[in-house]
C-alpha cells in the first residue's frame, strides 16, 4: 500500500496517509461501509446521484461534529444530492451522535471494519488509523469531481466550495 508523507498534519504533527491520492477526473472506486444498524452500504447504491462524501476523524470532536451538523442542514438544498459522512467511529457511537444531534438528512457510516474507503481514497492516517478530514464529490456518472484533503486535520473543510461544486453538478 502506498504511503504519502507531508500531505497533512494532525494537531500540527505531520502524519502519513495510506493509499493513493484521489484525483479529480478518476472513476470513483467502489467501497463498502457499515451503517448504524450494522448493515452494509455500498457506494454503488447511490449511482445516479451526486455524492458529497464528508470525511471526519471522529464524530466525538467539535470540528467533526460541526461538519456533520452543517452538511445535515444543507442536504436538502441541492436536488439529487446524497451526503455521506464517513468516520472510523463504531456504528453504535455514530447512532448515538445522530440521535443526539437530529442527524436525519444524511447517511453517517463507518469505515472501521475493512477501511475500504480510507485505503482506496487515501485518507487513512497511519499514526492513529483514523481518517484525515476532507471532502470528495462524485457526480451522477461515478466520476470524481472535487477532492479536498484538509492540510491541518483539526481545521474545517471548505464548506462553501464543496456546496458550490455540488450545486454546479445539479445542472449537468
Amino acid at each position: 500500500m502506498n504511503e504519502r508523507k507531508n500531505v497533512v498534519t494532525f494537531a500540527s504533527n505531520p502524519v502519513t496517509l495510506i493509499g493513493d491520492e484521489t484525483k479529480v477526473g478518476e472513476k470513483a472506486p467502489e467501497f463498502t461501509l457499515v451503517k448504524q444498524d450494522l448493515s452494509e452500504f455500498k457506494l454503488s447504491e447511490t449511482s445516479g446521484k451526486i455524492r458529497l462524501i464528508s470525511i471526519v476523524p471522529s464524530l466525538d470532536t467539535s470540528v467533526c461534529s460541526l461538519q456533520t451538523r452543517k452538511f445535515n442542514e444543507d442536504a436538502s438544498k441541492i436536488k439529487d444530492l446524497q451526503i455521506i459522512t464517513i468516520s472510523m467511529d463504531l456504528p453504535f457511537a455514530q447512532g448515538r451522535f445522530c440521535g443526539a444531534n437530529d442527524i436525519e438528512n444524511i447517511l453517517v457510516a463507518s469505515d472501521y471494519k475493512d477501511r475500504a474507503f480510507g485505503e482506496k481514497y487515501g485518507f487513512i492516517m497511519k499514526e492513529n488509523m483514523l481518517l484525515a478530514r476532507g471532502i470528495v464529490i462524485i457526480d451522477k456518472n461515478d466520476k470524481i469531481r472535487y477532492v479536498e484533503y484538509v492540510p491541518e486535520v483539526t481545521n474545517e473543510v471548505n464548506f462553501e466550495k464543496a456546496l458550490e461544486v455540488a450545486k454546479e453538478l445539479e445542472n449537468e
